[in-house]
C-alpha cells in the first residue's frame, strides 16, 4: 500500500485502480519471493580453498542410472501383462479413464455405456489391478484373482 501511494503519481487512469493496485502487491508479492529464495541459488564460480589451489564444483550426474532404468522397465511389463490379464470391459474402462485421462461421462460415450457402469467397472478393473501388482503375487501373474466367481468384495 505504501508504495502504491508514493507512486499515486504514475496512476495513468488506463485501467481501474483497483486493478492497478492488485497489479503492485502482486509484484511486491512476487519480489519478496524472489528476495526470500536468493540464498538457495549459488553462483556457479570457481572455488580455491584457503592456500589458493583450485576445487572443481561437484554437479549431479545427469545420465541414467541402468538399475532405475530396468526397474521402470520391469514395472511396465508387470502392468501391461496385468492390463492384459483383465477382462476387456475393464481394461477399456481403465485405459480410457486412467491412462487417456478422459472425465467419466466422455468414457461413457466412447463406449455406449452409463456413467454408473464406467465408475463401476473403473473400480473392479483398479482392484484386480492391485491384486495382481501386489508385491505378495510377484511374476505369478497368471494367478487366480481375488474376483473368481463368487468372492467378490462387494
Amino acid at each position: 500500500m505504501l508504495k502504491a501511494f508514493k507512486h499515486i503519481r504514475q496512476f495513468r487512469a488506463e485501467a481501474r485502480f483497483s486493478t492497478w493496485l492488485i497489479q503492485i502487491s502482486v509484484n511486491e508479492a512476487r519480489m519478496r519471493k524472489r528476495r526470500e529464495h536468493a540464498h538457495v541459488i549459488e553462483p556457479i564460480v570457481d572455488h580455491e580453498d584457503e592456500e589458493g589451489n583450485y576445487t572443481p564444483r561437484d554437479f549431479a550426474d545427469w545420465r541414467e542410472i541402468p538399475s532405475e532404468t530396468l526397474e521402470r522397465k520391469e514395472v511396465r511389463q508387470l502392468l501391461s501383462e496385468a492390463l492384459d490379464s483383465l477382462g476387456e470391459k475393464y481394461r477399456e474402462v481403465f485405459v480410457l479413464r486412467d491412462m487417456q485421462h478422459l472425465s467419466i461421462e466422455e468414457t461413457a460415450r466412447a463406449l455406449r455405456i452409463s456413467t454408473a457402469s464406467v465408475k463401476t467397472r473403473l473400480l473392479r478393473a483398479r482392484l484386480m489391478l492391485r491384486d495382481l501388482l501386489a508385491p505378495g503375487l510377484g511374476s505369478n501373474l497368471n494367478s487366480k484373482l481375488s474376483f473368481a466367481k463368487g468372492t467378490k468384495p462387494w
